[in-house]
């Protein structure tokens, strides 16, 4: 595949492993899906994985950086969901999600929020119903097992991988931040791929 017109080259995304599914596929993700390997591992396609991440990235562009938040109970996740907060000032819960943060006015911690990205539908599910309840628009990254029922947008990717996160997360980060003039255009970002994988 020609790496016109990607975020990332093609070459990187393979070594990220963006494109790796699982062997495990739910009806919905099957668009997704490029092919299926003779082991029964599924294959993303990475042509469709970019356009998503496009839009993602176009649709947190429609908010300011406080009225987002990332949501990430999957550990992998976590690096690079606080490197995403820590550069644009959005909000990031990585690991536990508190219960009724959303939708309890009277919680000390209490979070008003217009958009809320989670890495995995399922372990993230109590964030999702409470997004639900609250009108909140959710972005989901999703692998070939998720059931993304009331998602806004899915974005398919290996949604387990360190470095796959990693990658997603640097690229959301850098075009939001050129987008949002925090960054000029063609700039480099002062964390690479590997911090936002979380890899020494």
């Amino acid at each position: 595949m020609a790496d016109e017109g990607l975020l990332a080259p093609n070459e990187e995304y393979l070594r990220a492993g963006i494109h790796i599914g699982t062997k495990f596929k739910t009806r919905y993700m099957e668009n997704f899906i490029y092919k299926t390997r003779a082991d029964g591992l599924s294959i993303l396609n990475i042509q469709k994985i970019d356009e998503r991440i496009r839009i993602m990235i176009n649709m947190l562009s429609n908010y300011t950086p406080e009225e987002i938040l990332i949501v990430s109970r999957r550990e992998n996740g976590w690096k690079a969901a606080e490197l995403f907060s820590e550069l644009t000032g959005a909000k990031v819960f990585a690991g536990r999600y508190p219960p009724g943060i959303l939708t309890n006015t009277q919680l000390k911690g209490f979070t008003q929020v217009k958009i809320m990205v989670v890495t995995d539908t399922w372990p993230d599910r109590n964030a999702v119903r409470d997004a639900l309840k609250m009108g909140i628009v959710v972005i989901a990254l999703c692998d070939t097992n998720n059931q993304p029922n009331n998602v806004d947008l899915v974005v398919p990717c290996n949604n387990k991988g360190r470095k796959s996160l990693g990658l997603l997360f640097y690229l959301v980060t850098k075009h939001f931040m050129e987008n949002k003039g925090l960054l000029n255009k063609g700039q480099a970002l002062q964390y690479s791929v590997d911090d936002f994988a979380g890899e020494e």
